[in-house]
């Protein structure tokens, strides 16, 4: 009977997806799971949860291993699996999910050619419906069902309320006019930066330097600049809006209509926020190099 299932049910799971914009694509098939290691860094999680419709905390209630012609398209070395897990709790997802759900999951044998044990095991996923199939999800990515852990569990929580806030920063596309203004004294100066955002919705960068003082930035999501603005935090959604985003330098047609010296000002300017952003911390760029809305 189980095998009957799997018959009806594979088909559904291995369909083509729907393409979806700025989304880095699922595994061809299905998604190959952590099994432990070092806890992903915000950028790592914040592309699994913007790019899954449906976060879930739930249990491995079974795993049976597809062997055969249905499991063709396997990478070399990794096995597949039909796993069922109970729902504990949906962290994302507008629409529900059953109390049971099912997916596709392809892991890689340790040294001694054994699968980590999945009964009863904690996962956090990462996933979308398949199909029309009530109950049957779709990794999103190799590594989209992850070891739960309280610490895991209470980062993945932070960051999807950061992204369904009324607030939440739009997705930053690119960068666009730079504009530099030197002050009355030599070493002053503000320079203005404004980014191209998904939504049209107003960013900009305000980098202001005053003699005798550390150059001191902020980043703007209005129309108006507040004096008592400063950079982002690390390690929030405006943040990883920025850091993962902006180019390492200031293009050429940003500065296009400015004067030499405005222009050289507005990329030492343009530095400084690169440089205190930091790396995005990716530990690999999305399939196709598109970033995650």
């Amino acid at each position: 009977m189980r095998r009957l299932i799997l018959t009806l049910i594979l088909p559904l799971l291995l369909g083509p997806l729907p393409a979806t914009a700025q989304m880095p694509p699922p595994a061809p098939q299905a998604a190959a799971a952590t099994t432990g290691g070092p806890t992903a860094g915000y950028a790592d999680l914040a592309d699994l949860i913007l790019a899954a419709p449906i976060v879930a905390d739930a249990t491995i209630r079974s795993a049976t291993r597809i062997k055969g012609a249905e499991a063709t398209g396997v990478a070399p070395g990794l096995q597949r699996f039909y796993v069922e897990a109970d729902v504990a709790a949906l962290i994302k997802g507008a629409g529900g999910l059953p109390p049971r759900v099912g997916y596709l999951l392809d892991l890689a044998p340790d040294a001694r050619g054994r699968v980590p044990r999945l009964k009863k095991m904690r996962v956090l996923l990462f996933a979308r419906p398949a199909a029309t199939s009530p109950g049957q999800l779709q990794l999103v990515a190799p590594d989209a069902q992850r070891d739960w852990t309280a610490p895991l569990d209470a980062q993945v929580r932070g960051i999807a309320r950061e992204v369904v806030a009324a607030d939440a920063p739009p997705v930053v596309t690119g960068v666009g006019n730079a504009f530099h203004v030197a002050g009355a004294l030599p070493g002053e100066g503000e320079t203005q930066v404004f980014l191209t955002t998904a939504d049209a919705r107003p960013v900009s960068l305000s980098i202001l330097r005053r003699p005798g003082e550390q150059p001191r930035w902020a980043v703007a999501l209005s129309e108006i600049v507040d004096d008592a603005a400063g950079p982002p935090r690390r390690d929030t959604l405006l943040w990883y809006r920025l850091a993962c985003a902006l180019p390492a330098t200031l293009p050429d047609r940003s500065t296009a209509a400015l004067e030499p010296a405005d222009a050289e000002a507005a990329r030492a300017d343009y530095r400084i926020v690169v440089t205190a952003l930091g790396p995005c911390g990716r530990r690999a760029a999305p399939s196709g190099g598109a970033a995650p809305a």
